[in-house]
């Protein structure tokens, strides 16, 4: 197994977990559940596909992410009660998910000869829009959408995947560190409470 494909199932199960919990805070039927868990782990990398040309897209193609995601939504349901209790657990699920989500559009971009800027807008689309659809479809507005950092964090992640990639620093130490930068920016956020400026127009 690779690194690039472990990735993928670290990432998957990151963002259905956390698809998951979303649906059940929601108080969504088992169906609904399902398909929460199921768009938020597989959004983001349908649009990276469709936008390269890649179809049918990677979960059509390897039918076991579908298994992975029913097996890791019925866990996720079996033990909600013991994942309730970690604290914010959908924030570190979904962090997670954003940060290995991100090193794999952005090395995708990087394969398919796209430009460096083009490559870190697909670790971003990758990252951020399975999250997209998710609260969408439980009615809340996009977590990108507002004042907190997210998609910011994911372009940060992907500029550092560039200029290490540029440098032909080790892939393990690029994977590493870029996950590790998104996931300290998200924690930071949140623990100071940092955001970008609102704007409105005035009445």
């Amino acid at each position: 197994m690779t690194i690039f494909s472990t990735l993928d199932i670290l990432g998957t199960i990151a963002f259905v977990i956390s698809g998951s919990l979303s649906a059940m805070n929601r108080k969504l039927d088992l169906f609904g559940i399902f398909i929460i868990a199921f768009v938020t782990s597989i959004g983001g990398g349908t649009i990276r596909d469709i936008l390269i040309g890649n179809t049918p897209v990677s979960w059509m193609q390897n039918t076991t992410t579908i298994y992975l995601i029913g097996g890791v939504t019925i866990f996720s349901i079996i033990f909600r009660n013991k994942l309730d209790y970690l604290k914010g657990s959908i924030f570190l699920f979904d962090t997670i998910g954003l940060g290995v989500f991100t090193i794999m559009g952005v090395e995708t971009g990087i394969n398919a000869g796209l430009d460096p800027i083009v490559s870190v807008a697909l670790g971003a689309t990758t990252g951020c829009f399975g999250g997209v659809v998710r609260d969408i479809l439980c009615n809340e507005i996009p977590v990108i959408f507002r004042k907190e950092i997210y998609a910011t964090a994911s372009i940060a992640g992907g500029f550092c995947f560039m200029i290490l990639y540029t440098f032909k620093i080790d892939e393990n130490i690029i994977y590493i560190s870029t996950a590790l930068l998104i996931i300290l920016i998200r924690l930071l956020v949140v623990k100071y409470k940092i955001a970008l400026p609102l704007f409105t127009i005035r009445s």
